[in-house]
């Protein structure tokens, strides 16, 4: 194809497949993917397993990014020796090769029940593009779907993520990686002047200069919930000192949208008669779902039959009220039908502080509550933090200092929950 490769480019594509999982993170145009893509075709000529996949955000993504690559896709290396092909598992390309023909899917993996379109199938590797924004369902049941492959292998790119991201923790630490970082100078078709240029660009802001020239994990410019740290913010289980008071839940949802209901428990520190009272409010357990394929009915379904009672015999409390995004009339419909009344949730839109009002007013009073030690989260097995931790890394302002209505759907649930909490505790100020 008369490429020529970088020194790193070489180094990735002549390296063995002696690793479960190939890590390609680094900056934005660093030859990264170009690289992964031929070495992807060099495994697919050596495998002797017969069907791959690759999975991107879209389907249609996937295809543009390795199966055209602008030119240095798979279609391309194997230019003349494949075509386009339909069949019961879907769209996917037929290669030709010396010891028969391999076909490569391609399918989109960003939402909750993307997996669905994989079970079943026995595939030989994956190729997963931007790995931090497919579903976990999708890229744990790819990892499933190759455990009988005879030369199993993966690999993965990505821009720098979040460092919270939970890619990393259900990823990256656990399977057998190779991890490869990549900057701006690892592609040789930037010239040192276009090099420059781009250093210079980048070091008019930190974020920028840290995350697309050394490709270094930060948190995005504009986050909200910036103060949160999963290692300061998230316990194991609820302080032996505490003293629970009150526990009730909060939800946020939508036809079409991701549903999320946290599980709250509201108490103390201090003595139960005596003194000043500390109080604090821990999220102990999480229910979401993210994708509109379930209908209201069933998601209250799993909800009313399997969170609520999980989380009461857990606790040995039963929730006092069920706070819910009053826009969600479906949802509170929904979970009525099972004998369960509801309120709707407290979502500011009364509320004025300051120059603030409405949503600003809770996101700051949500803020402070981070930073200030009154507001946790507890981890559960079942119902774990992960939703909470992947949307306070990504839940931003725009240009204007105003919060952009996206991953925000379980940070809406805990800003009811913490409105209620703060409100019937003396804490809103």
């Amino acid at each position: 194809m008369g490429i020529e490769w970088g020194a790193k480019q070489k180094e990735l594509i002549k390296h063995p497949f002696d690793h479960a999982l190939d890590w390609l993170e680094g900056t934005p145009r660093s030859g990264k993917t170009t690289a992964g893509i031929m070495r992807f075709a060099k495994h697919l000529y050596l495998s002797r397993d017969n069907i791959h996949l690759v999975t991107a955000y879209s389907a249609e993504q996937a295809f543009r990014l390795i199966m055209d690559g602008d030119g240095m896709g798979l279609m391309h290396i194997f230019k003349g020796h494949c075509r386009t092909s339909h069949d019961d598992s879907g769209a996917h390309l037929l290669v030709h090769l010396p010891d028969g023909d391999k076909k490569v899917y391609w399918k989109g993996g960003g939402k909750a029940d993307s997996h669905k379109a994989i079970t079943g199938m026995s595939l030989g590797s994956v190729y997963f593009c931007e790995i931090n924004l497919l579903h976990d369902s999708m890229i744990q049941e790819c990892f499933r779907r190759t455990y009988a492959a005879k030369d199993r292998w993966h690999i993965a790119d990505l821009n720098p993520p979040s460092p919270a991201d939970p890619c990393i923790k259900n990823v990256l630490n656990v399977q057998d990686c190779r991890f490869i970082h990549w900057r701006c100078e690892d592609n040789p078709i930037l010239t040192p002047e276009r090099l420059a240029e781009i250093e210079k660009a980048c070091k008019k802001s930190p974020f920028l200069y840290k995350r697309d020239w050394l490709g270094e994990r930060v948190i995005p410019e504009g986050v909200i919930y910036w103060m949160f740290s999963p290692d300061r913010h998230i316990l194991n289980k609820l302080p032996d000192d505490f003293h629970p008071v009150e526990a009730f839940v909060a939800g946020d949802g939508g036809t079409t949208d991701a549903t999320s209901i946290g599980f709250y428990i509201a108490g103390f520190f201090g003595d139960p008669y005596f003194g000043e009272k500390e109080y604090r409010l821990y999220c102990v357990g999480n229910w979401y779902y993210n994708g509109g394929q379930m209908a209201m009915s069933d998601q209250a379904k799993h909800i009313c039959g399997e969170f609520l009672p999980y989380m009461r015999n857990k606790y040995r409390m039963r929730e006092s009220d069920i706070y819910i995004d009053p826009a969600c009339k479906a949802l509170r419909l929904e979970i009525e039908k099972f004998g369960l009344m509801t309120s709707g949730a407290d979502n500011n839109g009364h509320d004025v502080r300051g120059a603030n009002k409405g949503l600003k007013v809770g996101v700051e009073m949500l803020q402070s509550a981070i930073n200030d030690g009154r507001f946790y989260l507890v981890e559960d097995e079942r119902y774990g933090t992960e939703p909470f931790v992947k949307e306070a890394g990504l839940y931003c302002v725009d240009g204007n200092g105003n919060p952009v209505d996206a991953y925000n759907h379980v940070l809406d649930q805990t800003r009811y929950g913490y409105n209620h909490f703060a409100k019937a505790y003396g804490l809103w100020s």
